[in-house]
């Protein structure tokens, strides 16, 4: 009987005891509610319309530019990212876009659409697309040495870079670059431009740069110019073009546009690229193509060049395209004229360490012609 009373008085208290926890959690007020989670919100009713340009009946793919219109809509959406096949979002508060195909011939694509919420969820749909692009047609010559008469180049044309420029023409280049027949001649057809290892005027090398500042400039068109680079350790020939505002805003705010830089510690990698105030110096917009006989046999370097891209090409084929989806001052300076320029450079920041055995190497350019 004793030991039962026990067990009977220790479950009553215990039993009591919740009862009074209970009773004092009551008093003394109300204890606040814990913040609630905030609900995610989900776009709902996403839709896609493209618009190609140009599209009719005769031509069902659009026009050859190659520019869609996007329109998306959604349902509790903030914001819209585009996507096209090429790694990277678009992004669009709007929901409006406008996008360019660069790949010339009649392609297929599938474009995708995300709808983001103030929450971060998101819904996406995908359209297919067929759309055709036609390469600019510029047909008309506004510009061309074709290096027929011999001796010095005509002095119409061309003019010189003399010196070794501030800080080696801001690259640490080695070379001092002359105006004289020992570094640049036409001969048998050819512009020849040779760069020399030598000691002058301080320098331990010598060469020429050509250009067309002050003479002939233009803005949106095709050029080609054939050429065999030269070879040898240390060499770093270029074609390229600059802003003709460059005296007046500076570098890179002109525009650089390398048609074709040659390193001869890499022989063979033709190198493409784009300098503007987003990226200069050591570019992200660039790219390259191997050439293995770039150096024994002639190739055709060009570039195609209007107001939505530039297309970089060897031997007609396009292997770079630098279009930024929205345009700018500091992406796209390139609505404006920009002249021609031919070097040939020893080492430098891109050029590299010379080959102590290097004595003399030659880029010899068959034209250079300009269309429009």
């Amino acid at each position: 009987m004793t030991l039962n009373f026990k067990i009977i008085r220790k479950i009553a208290v215990l039993a009591f005891f919740p009862i009074v926890i209970l009773g004092s959690c009551g008093s003394g007020g109300s204890t606040p509610n814990p913040p609630s989670e905030p609900k995610d919100i989900i776009p709902t009713n996403l839709t896609l319309t493209i618009d190609v340009v140009g599209v009719d009946a005769n031509h069902p793919n659009g026009d050859g530019s190659g520019v869609i219109h996007l329109t998306a809509s959604a349902t509790n959406a903030t914001s819209y990212g585009f996507r096209f096949g090429n790694g990277s979002e678009v992004s669009s508060t709007s929901g409006q876009l406008v996008h360019t195909y660069t790949i010339s011939g009649t392609n297929n694509y599938t474009v995708f659409v995300y709808a983001y919420s103030s929450t971060g969820n998101s819904i996406n749909v995908s359209k297919d697309i067929t759309v055709t692009v036609t390469p600019a047609s510029f047909s008309t010559l506004v510009f061309s040495d074709e290096f027929d008469a011999a001796g010095t180049p005509i002095n119409t044309k061309w003019t010189y870079d003399l010196g070794t420029g501030q800080n080696g023409w801001g690259n640490n280049e080695s070379q001092y670059y002359t105006n004289r027949a020992d570094n640049v001649i036409v001969e048998g057809g050819f512009l020849k431009i040779t760069a020399k290892k030598e000691n002058f005027s301080g320098a331990q090398y010598t060469s020429t740069r050509l250009k067309t500042q002050g003479l002939f400039a233009f803005k949106y068109g095709k050029v080609e110019v054939r050429a065999k680079l030269p070879a040898g350790g240390g060499t770093w020939p270029a074609i390229w073009m600059l802003g003709s505002n460059i005296t007046s805003v500076g570098w890179p705010a002109s525009g650089e546009i390398d048609i074709m830089e040659h390193i001869g510690n890499d022989l063979g990698k033709i190198h493409g690229s784009i300098h503007t105030p987003s990226s200069f110096g050591a570019t992200q917009n660039t790219a390259t193509k191997m050439i293995s006989d770039a150096s024994t046999a002639f190739h055709i370097y060009g570039l195609q060049w209007t107001s939505e891209k530039i297309d970089f090409m060897i031997d007609n084929v396009i292997f770079y395209t630098y279009n930024p989806a929205t345009k700018n001052n500091n992406n796209w300076p390139f609505d404006a004229n920009q002249f021609i320029i031919l070097n040939v450079a020893m080492g430098g920041n891109f050029g590299g360490s010379i080959d102590p055995n290097f004595t003399q190497a030659t880029m010899e350019i068959d034209y250079v012609r300009v269309y429009q």
